[in-house]
């Protein structure tokens, strides 16, 4: 089995291992905003390791949106290219995991449908796509 490689910003890797320790029961929200996040693991694209990453919690019908937003920086999040590599992950709900699918949307419609959800569930979505000039990616996981 891969090694586990853990967060290298301090306040991930702790948010991390809180939802991991708990069970799910804390460090499911971020920081101190109190708005639900989930806990995404995935296959690092380079390195093989396992690598779990918070990110905002948007679900859609039983699926959730995954924005490699990283705050409207000019770069994807590495996630993103993991992702695009090892689209088998796992994901930390609360005290539920799920095994899903990711799937890069690239088909305008469905991205404009999931991107207004993911913005109405964390608004600084929008604030961070004007910052940038690169197109944020959407991902939609599935259930496999």
């Amino acid at each position: 089995m891969a090694d586990y490689l853990p967060p290298t910003l301090d306040w991930v890797r702790e948010q991390v291992e809180l939802y991991e320790s708990s069970g799910g029961t804390q460090g499911n929200t971020l920081l101190d905003t109190g708005m639900p996040c989930i806990l995404v693991t995935h296959t690092g694209n380079k390195t093989g390791g396992i690598r779990k990453i918070p990110l905002m919690r948007v679900e859609v019908n039983g699926c959730y949106v995954l924005v490699g937003s990283m705050g409207g920086q000019p770069k994807n999040p590495v996630w993103v290219y993991n992702l695009r590599a090892h689209p088998d992950i796992q994901i930390r709900d609360k005290t539920e995991v799920f095994d899903m699918r990711a799937r890069e949307v690239t088909d305008e419609q469905e991205r404009g449908t999931l991107w207004a959800a993911a913005a109405a569930a964390y608004p600084p979505y929008n604030d961070y796509q004007a910052k940038t000039t690169r197109k944020i990616p959407v991902f939609i996981a599935e259930p496999r």
